[in-house]
């Protein structure tokens, strides 16, 4: 199988998820160039990867490099806000509004409590809980150790968890179920 035709076989594989990536790392929807210039990176790229790694996740690599190297030229060190919903399908009862609007305004400060956090624990959360990458993937993804993945996931939990708790003292909004133990 010639480069081009293995990247175009990745492409269909793990194209979507790229996509998905670029929007919580940008904030945009408006990533389908990004897409074309991951991919073309990888074509060039190529030689470089080792088949024994994981494509998927050399790929998100790639593309949160091309958008930390964008963002550098353009001296926009900065996260984006993302959607919080995601992967996750939380069912909603359409006879509660009540639950519904309340799943709504925890999912929102939840969103705000982790744009709120320092680049290191959003990175993680977003490839933890949003992409629900492995730590292993995330690890590839993040350029760290998995070591490094886990101390820095648990931490970003407590920070969250923290934040949550000191913004909502008194209001009856229970996050524990929407954030990992």
């Amino acid at each position: 199988m010639t480069q081009v035709s293995q990247i175009e076989k990745w492409f269909y594989e793990y194209g979507d998820d790229v996509y998905s990536f670029l929007i919580y790392y940008t904030g945009s929807i408006d990533v389908d160039d990004y897409v074309q210039e991951v991919f073309l990176k990888a074509i060039r790229s190529f030689p470089t990867f080792e088949e024994r790694s994981n494509p998927k996740t050399w790929l998100l690599a790639i593309a949160r490099n091309l958008v930390i190297d964008k963002n550098r030229r353009k001296g926009l060190i900065k996260f984006q806000a993302f959607d919080l919903f995601g992967n996750r399908h939380i069912q909603t009862d359409p006879s509660n509004p009540e639950r519904t609007l309340l799943l709504d305004e925890v999912l929102s400060d939840i969103h705000d409590t982790i744009i709120r956090l320092k680049q290191s624990y959003k990175d993680v959360l977003v490839s933890r809980l949003i992409l629900e990458l492995s730590v292993e993937e995330t690890a590839s993804v993040l350029g760290w150790s998995t070591k490094k993945v886990s101390l820095t996931y648990h931490r970003a939990i407590k920070a969250l968890q923290k934040n949550l708790n000191s913004i909502n003292e008194g209001e009856e909004k229970d996050y524990e179920e929407y954030l990992p133990k």
